[in-house]
C-alpha cells in the first residue's frame, strides 16, 4: 500500500514503530496532491512548507518520546475554520484576502495532538450548498466521476479523503454537510451532537444549527479524530459541558440485542431504487449480525425542509451582517457615501445563493411575518425533535439513507434551488434536532457512484452510532474501495 493511501490508524501505527517519519507520510500526501488536484480541485489554498515543518517538529516530538493521537498525521481543513495566518475565505470573494489572527479551537486541538495541516478545501460559499459549485472560486469534483459534484458544503474534505490527498478532515454540517458530501464521496463522515464540538474559530452560517464533523477513510478514523477535537471550550456558549466518552474503545463489532429503527418516512417516492435497495440489505445485514429491526414514524420528518429553509437563512441573515465592508474582508472601492459602500460591497463580495439566503431570511424575520415564518418553524423544530425522543424509547438508533440519489452531474441542479435543496432531505431532521448523525458507504450504483447508510443516534451518544458503523464495515468491504483516478 502506498503511503497516501493508509488510514489514519495505520499510519498512526507504522509512525509508532518508526517505520515512515512524520516527513515521509507528509511528502507522499503532498506528491498526491500535486499529482491529482489538477482535477479533483479539493483544496482552495495548499501549505506545503508549513506541512513539511510541523511534520518535522512531529518527529522531533516522538524522538523525545512524545506519542501524542495524531503526531504527523497530515490533515486537511474544511475553509470556514478558522487557520491562524492561513488564509480562511469561506468559498466567498468576500473574505478573499482575510487571514485570521488566531484559530479555532478544533485546529489548536489537532495541533496540540501533533496534526498537520496540509491546506484549507474548498467548500460552498459560506456553508450554503449541496454540490460545492457555489464556492466563488471553482467547483470541486467527485473522485469516482470527475463530471459529477462531491456534494456539499464541506465538498473539498470530502474529496480529499476519497482521493487520498489527505489521510482526515474536518468539515461542518449545518443541514447535512458533512454527511451528504461523505456519502457521495464514499467516505465515512459524522456530524456531532450539536454543542459536543466548540463552533469558536467557525465562521458562522447558522448558530443553532452549525456543527464542526470529521471525515475519515473508516469508522475508526472518524472516532479517533473526534476524540481529539470534541470537549468543552468556554470560548463557545453553545459548548456542552459533557464528558466526551473514549470512541475508540467503542468499536465493538458487536449489535447482537440493539434495537434499529427503520423510518417509514425516510423511503420515499423518487429516492433513487438503487439507494433504497442498498440501504435496506445493509438492515438487513445487521439484522442478520443479531440486531433487532423496529419500524419506526419520526411524521413531521416532510417538514423538516421548510422548516430549515425559514431558520438558517434567518440566522444567516443575521450572521451576514457583519460582511459591510468596513471592518474587514472585500469592500467596494468607489462608492458614493456610506451606505453606497455597503449595498456594493455585499453586491459584488456575496454569491448569488449567499444573497438569495439572506434575502429569504430577513424576510421571515422582518415585522409582520416573524409569527408566520420564524416562529412558527421553531415551533415545528420542536415537534420534529419530539419525534426522535419517542423513537429513542423504542430504539438505540435510526437507520435511514444519508442522500435520495448518489451524486448528480454538475451543473444538473444550479439552476434550480429547490431540487438543490432537496439533496439534503434525509440529513436535515438530525440536524434540526441537534443530534448525532454519521454516514459510511454501503454500496455503489450502477455507474459505479458511491451510496451512503445513515445512522442517527441519541444526543451526545455517538458511541453507540459508532458501534453499529464500525459493526457494518467489519463484514463489509464498501469503505476500502477506491476511486479510479
Amino acid at each position: 500500500m502506498k503511503l497516501h493511501e493508509l488510514t489514519i490508524y495505520q499510519a498512526r501505527s507504522l509512525l509508532q514503530s518508526r517505520e515512515i517519519s512524520a516527513q515521509e507520510l507528509t511528502a507522499a500526501v503532498i506528491d498526491r496532491i500535486l499529482e491529482v488536484d489538477n482535477d479533483i480541485k479539493a483544496y482552495l489554498t495548499l501549505t506545503p512548507e508549513l506541512a513539511l515543518e510541523q511534520a518535522r517538529q512531529a518527529d522531533a516530538r516522538r524522538a523525545a518520546g512524545e506519542d501524542d493521537p495524531l503526531l504527523g498525521i497530515p490533515l486537511a481543513i474544511k475553509d470556514i475554520i478558522c487557520t491562524e495566518g492561513i488564509p480562511t475565505t469561506c468559498g466567498s470573494k468576500i473574505l478573499e484576502d482575510f487571514i485570521p489572527p488566531y484559530s479555532a479551537t478544533v485546529v489548536e486541538k489537532l495541533r496540540a495532538a501533533g496534526a498537520v495541516i496540509l491546506g484549507k478545501t474548498n467548500t460552498d460559499e459560506f456553508a450554503m450548498g449541496s454540490s460545492t459549485e457555489n464556492s466563488a472560486y471553482f467547483t470541486t469534483h467527485n473522485p469516482w466521476d470527475l463530471t459529477r459534484v462531491p456534494g456539499g458544503s464541506s465538498g473539498g474534505s470530502a474529496a480529499a479523503t476519497a482521493a487520498d490527498e489527505c489521510l482526515g478532515a474536518l468539515g461542518s454540517d449545518t443541514g447535512g454537510s458533512v454527511r451528504q458530501p461523505a456519502a457521495l464521496c464514499g467516505v465515512v463522515g459524522i456530524k456531532p451532537t450539536y454543542g459536543r464540538v466548540s463552533r469558536y474559530g467557525l465562521v458562522a452560517f447558522a448558530s443553532s444549527l452549525d456543527q464542526i464533523g470529521t471525515f475519515g477513510k473508516d469508522v475508526t478514523d472518524c472516532a479517533l479524530l473526534l476524540s481529539v477535537i470534541a470537549g468543552y471550550d468556554p470560548r463557545d456558549s453553545t459548548s456542552v459541558d459533557e464528558p466526551v466518552p473514549d470512541y475508540l474503545s467503542a468499536l465493538v463489532p458487536d449489535v447482537r440485542g440493539m434495537r434499529l429503527g427503520v423510518p417509514q418516512e425516510y423511503f420515499i417516492e423518487g429516492i433513487q431504487p438503487e439507494v433504497e435497495a442498498a440501504v435496506r440489505a445493509a438492515i438487513d445485514l445487521l439484522a442478520e449480525m443479531g440486531a433487532e429491526i423496529v419500524d419506526i414514524s419520526l411524521p413531521h420528518t416532510g417538514y423538516a425542509l421548510p422548516v430549515y429553509y425559514l431558520l438558517a437563512p434567518a440566522e444567516a441573515s443575521a450572521n451576514l451582517a457583519r460582511y459591510d465592508g468596513i471592518k474587514y474582508g472585500f469592500s467596494f472601492p468607489d462608492a458614493a457615501d456610506v451606505w453606497d459602500a455597503y449595498r456594493k460591497t455585499r453586491q459584488y463580495g456575496f454569491g448569488a445563493e449567499v444573497k438569495r439566503r439572506i434575502m429569504l431570511g430577513t424576510y421571515a424575520l422582518s415585522a409582520g411575518y416573524y409569527d408566520a415564518y420564524y416562529l412558527k418553524a421553531q415551533q415545528v423544530r420542536t415537534l420534529i425533535k419530539q419525534d426522535f425522543d419517542r423513537a429513542f424509547a423504542l430504539c438505540d438508533v435510526v437507520l435511514c439513507p444519508t442522500s435520495p440519489t448518489t451524486a448528480f452531474k454538475i451543473g444538473e441542479k444550479v439552476d434550480d434551488p429547490l431540487q438543490m435543496y432537496l439533496s439534503d432531505v434525509f440529513t436535515l431532521s438530525a440536524s434540526l434536532a441537534g443530534l448525532p448523525g454519521l454516514s459510511l458507504p454501503c454500496g455503489f450504483d450502477a455507474q459505479g457512484l458511491p451510496i451512503g447508510l445513515q445512522i442517527i443516534g441519541r444526543a451526545f451518544d455517538e458511541a453507540t452510532v459508532f458501534r453499529v458503523a464500525y459493526t457494518y464495515e467489519q463484514v463489509t468491504d464498501w469503505h476500502t474501495r477506491k476511486p479510479p483516478l
